[in-house]
């Protein structure tokens, strides 16, 4: 493989990987969880507040980005850090997942994917080489190959069919991300929906031609967790053990738990955020829906163990009145208490990978899960 390695494997504990990936702006520590800022920006949250919860790295969106201010303003502007403050590492998709989220928008050929701007109607063509530019422009850390991803369930044909297109989106990624500045990195990303051998042959191929780390995508897009857990096992072993391996998309608390397990290194999802914005809040006790009306007379905080102080500060009868009566404060408070929840969970995976204690932190997490919702006494 001719391609420089910026990852540091420091330990294993079964098949669940501790590690550190060392970008232009900054060290990732693996297992990472990546908050979404699509459009530049956390929704509800300051980048300040994102940073201290423990995040190393965010997650920008090529397709909107390009729209809206655009790749060039962006990068006449000093790139993607100086233009809107986050001063550390920036992984950007390639746009490849709005091929399929805006599916009634758009037309796919060998050459390139025609969009009709979500935003005014204009017509956009993205290539595997225009997307590498764009996310060139933008200055991203880590850029992703474009790809079509195809919604399960699927025809196998289709999903065969999309899989053979990202292989050769690949090569022609790789190409143009040829002339980018040392440490900046280039990811592939495997496809195969939920069908083995596809898997394999994807994975096998883009090893061939390889990259700086390797992603899963194609998954959290409509199959049961078990389909998507089944297919990171079938995967992941056939990536580089050497290499950051990334899961597209996912996910919630026990996705990521049982993903690490399963070797897995990052992960992306605007599931923090936006569950905060309808008024559900991650928890040490699983996931608490601050609308019912349980929680309006109920002083107690979400978490009064919590290092963070959003989550054991409030009380949820004051969290459930901020939700009812739709304040923007609720959806704010709740977006920085799920993203704090998630940068600890991963901390503890961390932690306990390093420890040899992986295992164990899998049981008495899911054990305070199951503690649920628990009734004021």
């Amino acid at each position: 493989m001719d391609v420089p390695n910026h990852f540091e494997l420091l330990g294993t504990d079964g098949q669940a990987r501790l590690g550190r990936l060392s970008t232009p702006h900054g060290v990732v520590r693996t297992p990472a969880f990546m908050p979404v800022g699509t459009a530049g920006a956390m929704k509800g949250m300051h980048w300040r507040e994102v940073r201290d919860a423990g995040a190393d790295i965010v997650l920008g969106n090529t397709y909107h980005l390009m729209l809206r201010p655009g790749a060039e303003r962006i990068a006449a502007l000093g790139g993607l850090q100086k233009f809107t403050g986050w001063q550390g590492p920036m992984l950007t998709d390639s746009g490849g997942f709005q091929v399929m989220s805006l599916s009634e928008l758009r037309k796919v050929t060998e050459h390139a994917v025609t969009f009709r701007s979500h935003i005014d109607g204009a017509k956009v063509e993205l290539s595997p080489e225009r997307s590498i530019e764009v996310q060139r422009l933008l200055g991203s850390d880590i850029a992703m190959q474009m790809d079509e991803c195809v919604r399960l369930p699927a025809e196998r044909a289709d999903i065969e069919r999309a899989m053979q297109l990202s292989l050769r989106w690949a090569e022609r990624s790789k190409r143009a991300f040829e002339s980018a500045p040392s440490g900046y990195m280039l990811f592939g990303i495997v496809q195969g929906g939920d069908v083995p051998g596809l898997r394999h042959a994807s994975a096998r191929g883009l090893v061939e031609i390889g990259f700086h780390g390797y992603a899963i995508g194609g998954l959290a897009v409509g199959e049961p967790q078990a389909v998507m857990l089944a297919m990171i096992e079938e995967t992941a072993p056939r990536l580089p053990q050497d290499r950051p391996r990334y899961l597209m998309g996912v996910g919630t608390p026990e996705d990521l738990l049982e993903a690490v397990a399963r070797g897995i290194d990052m992960f992306d999802c605007v599931m923090p955020t936006r569950n905060g914005r309808h008024g559900m809040a991650f928890t040490r006790f699983g996931q608490i829906n601050l609308r019912n009306a349980r929680h309006a007379d109920d002083p107690r905080p979400l978490d009064e163990e919590s290092t963070w102080p959003v989550t054991c500060e409030y009380s949820r009868a004051y969290l459930h009145h901020l939700v009812r009566s739709g304040e923007t404060l609720g959806a704010m408070l709740l977006s920085e208490i799920n993203i704090a929840y998630y940068q600890s969970l991963m901390q503890g995976m961390r932690d306990a990978i390093g420890n040899g204690s992986f295992e164990a932190f899998k049981i008495q997490t899911r054990a305070e899960w199951a503690r649920g919702d628990i009734a004021p006494r």
